[in-house]
């Protein structure tokens, strides 16, 4: 990775027009003429800066007939399938055939130490700024905290061993071509980030989009929970720290479940219940990105020019659910069928069980422009990673029967009751799989917990020697994706992942 700070300002520069529109782009002075101490004098430049940290969340989101980043995690999972020829890198992971050349995780490398190099700048720089109310400070410095700790939390999961970089970088820094930090090191860095942005005064919710503290504690609750399992295996002491951060958030009776699952892909529902942090877009500023991968390829019914079939479930995956499951039926989280774009009358069968919980219908039907937030944390997986954690803890409690039963109860399931410990952690993790699906939710469970589900048997596999239902068997190689070749010949301090 190569960071200056020239090249961490201009990134800056660049994420902030961007987030507000390019209205007077052709207006701005080159940002390359900017420095740090140039930039960092005025209380508002403080905002912008912290706004520049977003912008990397949503790099991994962009993709169109070359695959997505953010469909990499999804198909290590063995449960997407692809129809997108051209996207190799999709079927380099899904097939288990991964190498360090792969284009999505060098998205993700590169996008995420860009975010963490715009909040080592603002962490460093805005206290400087002369005039500033000290609450504001302190609020800024917690949503820099937590995006900071956002994108650790990512990267040392997906990578493992990785740099830890918490200071500006220039050319003279022996920081430039840094060495890797051991997991718990990075753990511990972020451990404390949000702990910090917990103390900085952030209001509970924010229907902007911006940090809350209701994420910081639902992710710190899951960094715990990660914690507790591999590769730290830290145990019950961080099950008991997961369920209480995740409690807190619960008893706060700030958020709820949204009523019907069409909510979850509704413009008009961003960033309030459900949702508690979210990647944000805007029609025709910043649309989401994702929408012509998720529909079929060339079935024309869509307002999008290109209809790529680039990620939808595996059937196998799909009728592992119960029958009575109303997550799993026609127009739910999937869909099989839709109207043709030229006469919505006629209906087209898909071929496939296509991703409906990720489909903007207005843009699909009429602007191809969407309006659609992608979430990163939704209450339900907060209230999966309560019974989890609290399970481990103390066993199936009433207050975990009921976390769980709720989500149970809007996909019209009965509710569970009278199950040993560890039948209730399986019943747990099962609703996981089947309620987050599709999210970047399900590869990172596999991998903490070392275990894999089995769409044949409806049991969890060992994560190693478990075979998708496709063919592929996963090894430990799996437990990681490799570390993007182009960063270890730019810095040869680096270590390749192990089996790339």
């Amino acid at each position: 990775m190569k960071t200056t700070k020239k090249y961490s300002l201009l990134a800056l520069i660049v994420g902030i027009s961007g987030l507000f529109g390019c209205s007077k782009f052709l207006n701005e002075t080159d940002p390359s003429n900017f420095t740090v101490g140039a930039y960092f004098t005025k209380p508002e430049q403080a905002r912008t800066s912290v706004n520049a940290i977003y912008a990397s969340l949503r790099d991994p989101m962009g993709g169109d007939f070359g695959g997505a980043p953010w469909t990499m995690p999804e198909f290590a999972t063995g449960q997407a399938a692809t129809d997108l020829g051209q996207a190799v890198n999709s079927y380099f992971i899904k097939d288990l055939k991964n190498t360090a050349e792969n284009g999505y995780g060098q998205t993700y490398w590169q996008s995420y130490y860009r975010g963490i190099g715009n909040a080592n700048l603002s962490i460093a720089n805005i206290p400087k700024i002369k005039g500033m109310d000290a609450g504001q400070v302190k609020q800024l410095l917690g949503e820099a905290y937590f995006l900071r700790a956002w994108y650790y939390f990512t990267l040392v999961q997906l990578f493992g061993n990785i740099p830890l970089i918490t200071e500006p970088i220039d050319l003279t820094s022996a920081q430039l071509k840094p060495k890797q930090a051991a997991p718990e090191d990075v753990y511990k860095q972020i451990v404390s980030d949000l702990t910090t942005a917990e103390a900085s005064g952030l209001p509970w919710t924010d229907a902007g989009g911006k940090v809350s503290l209701g994420a910081v504690k639902s992710v710190l609750a899951k960094v715990y929970l990660t914690m507790a399992g591999y590769p730290l295996k830290k145990g019950n002491d961080y099950y008991d720290l997961a369920a209480k951060k995740a409690a807190e958030v619960i008893d706060s009776k700030q958020f709820k479940l949204f009523d019907t699952y069409a909510d979850l892909h509704k413009p008009g529902k961003k960033n309030i219940e459900e949702n508690i942090f979210m990647i944000q877009f805007k029609t025709q500023v910043i649309p989401g990105s994702w929408q012509s991968l998720i529909i079929p390829y060339n079935k024309n019914i869509s307002a999008y020019s290109a209809e790529t079939g680039g990620i939808y479930a595996t059937a196998d995956f799909v009728k592992s659910y119960d029958p009575a499951d109303l997550r799993a039926k026609e127009g739910q989280f999937f869909f099989t069928k839709f109207t043709n774009q030229d006469d919505r009358k006629i209906e087209v069968n898909l071929g496939g069980y296509f991703l409906y919980k990720l489909f903007d219908v207005d843009a699909q039907t009429n602007t191809a422009s969407s309006d659609l937030n992608w979430s990163l944390i939704r209450y339900a997986e907060v209230l999966l990673t309560y019974a989890e954690a609290s399970n481990e803890v103390s066993g199936p409690t009433g207050k975990a029967y009921d976390a769980v039963n709720v989500i149970r109860t809007r996909a019209q399931l009965p509710n569970l009751v009278g199950l040993s410990k560890d039948q209730f952690r399986e019943a747990v993790w099962k609703e996981r799989w089947y309620e987050l699906c599709f999210e970047d939710v399900t590869w990172f469970d596999m991998a903490r917990l070392r275990k894999a589900f089995n769409v044949g048997t409806k049991q969890f596999d060992e994560f190693v020697g478990h075979k998708f239902s496709y063919g592929p068997v996963l090894t430990d190689r799996e437990l990681l994706f490799p570390i993007p070749s182009v960063e270890l010949q730019n810095n040869p301090n680096l270590i390749p992942t192990k089996g790339y």
